[in-house]
Parts: structure tokens; sequence; C-alpha cells
């Protein structure tokens, strides 16, 4: 067989050998990888060693002999009768599969801008990216909006007030609240003095700011 042109976007998935000999390619788009195979076409050469080899395993002797020259002769035609599956594949496969112009790769109809005649990685349809865009310019707005309402949030939250994070009588996370929520136990919170306003501890007794009896 003469020479043949392909590209190197497809997988060979022929077997020389073996009762499960014959030609099989697989076509992938070098975009998206979506992929096509071809059908399966039989190397008789192939299973008829295959078989006989499995023969002589039982047999031996004559059968034997008899293996290895269908072998030779299935080795001897392989090439041949591979190159013709191979080519009647690729004829099959291309009207499926598009080179592109710009890039020279070969993608799928999925992947190909009829009008441009070019992959839709070089010239990406205009509709498609409007509403990428647009996607894109709402996930900022309501990303913003979220930041705007988290702020308020935070703001209006007391941030003066201390907190204890873990429960001293069980151990329990507290997530900030006045009251454990595993065992139910106080926490431990500051409030202000009556007399100056400023912070003390639930435990104490006197004001440290201005000596007020709390207790």
């Amino acid at each position: 067989m003469g020479e043949m042109h392909f590209s190197d976007n497809y997988s060979d998935l022929s077997r020389q050998s073996g009762t499960d000999a014959g030609f099989q390619f697989e076509f992938y788009c070098e975009n998206c990888n979506d992929r096509r195979r071809s059908g399966f076409v039989p190397y008789r050469g192939g299973q008829v060693s295959g078989w006989l080899g499995r023969a002589a395993g039982m047999f031996g002797g004559v059968l034997g002999n008899a293996g290895n020259a269908v072998e030779g002769l299935a080795e001897a035609g392989y090439g041949n009768a591979r190159d013709a599956a191979f080519t009647e594949a690729m004829e099959a496969a291309k009207v499926h599969f598009h080179r592109c112009a710009r890039c020279h790769q070969y993608v799928c109809d999925v992947c190909w801008n009829k009008a441009k005649g070019l992959c839709l990685n070089c010239a990406p349809s205009a509709e498609v990216e409007i509403e990428a865009a647009r996607a894109a310019g709402e996930l900022q707005g309501a990303a913003e909006k979220a930041t705007a309402a988290g702020l308020a949030r935070g703001q209006a939250m007391d941030v003066e007030r201390d907190r204890q994070l873990i429960c001293p009588d069980c151990g329990a996370h507290t997530n900030g609240a006045k009251f454990c929520p595993e065992c139910g136990s106080k926490l431990a919170t500051l409030s202000a003095c009556p007399a100056c306003k400023a912070t003390i501890s639930p435990d104490a007794k006197f004001c440290p700011e201005c000596g007020e009896k709390l207790k």
C-alpha cells in the first residue's frame, strides 16, 4: 500500500494475534476530547493463529507446528491489513472532524465555528461569549451585594463584648454564646460598672476603676 496522510488525533486499539485479533481505531477531538470509535474489523489470520495456538497447547505435535506456521503468515500480512483498515476508518471519521486553519488542530462538529471556518478556541462564538460575560457580571454583582450586606451585619454586631469560646465546665465550643450549647452553663461575659461604666468581669466584687462595690 502507498503512503498515507493522517493526523495524530487517534488511538490504535488493534490486536495482531489471538482469538480477538482485529482492527479498531478511536479518533478524538483535540479540543473537548470527545471520541468516535470505528467499527471492529476482524483479522482472520490473527484469529486462526490464536485458535491454533490454543489447540497446540492442548495437543502439541503437528498442531503446534501448524500454529507456528499460521502465526508467521498472520504476522506477515498484518501490516497491509492494518493499513487498509486504518484508511477505511479515517475516511469514515473525516466527516466528523475539521482541521483548524489557525491552530491546525482537529476538532469535532461541536467545537467548530462553521461560519468562520475555525475552531471555537480560535474563533469563539460571540453569542456564547456574551452569555458567559453576562453570567460573570451577575456573579460579580451578587458577590458585591453580599459583601455589602455582610459589612452591614458586622457593623451591627456587638464587638465590645468578650466571648468565652470554650466552656470551662465541659470543654465544648461555644461560638461566642452566653450559655454553653452542650451543658447549659452560663459563660463568663464582661459587663459595665453601674457607677463609672468601666468594663468589669462577671465575678468582680469591686470595680477596678472606681472601687464601686458590685455585689
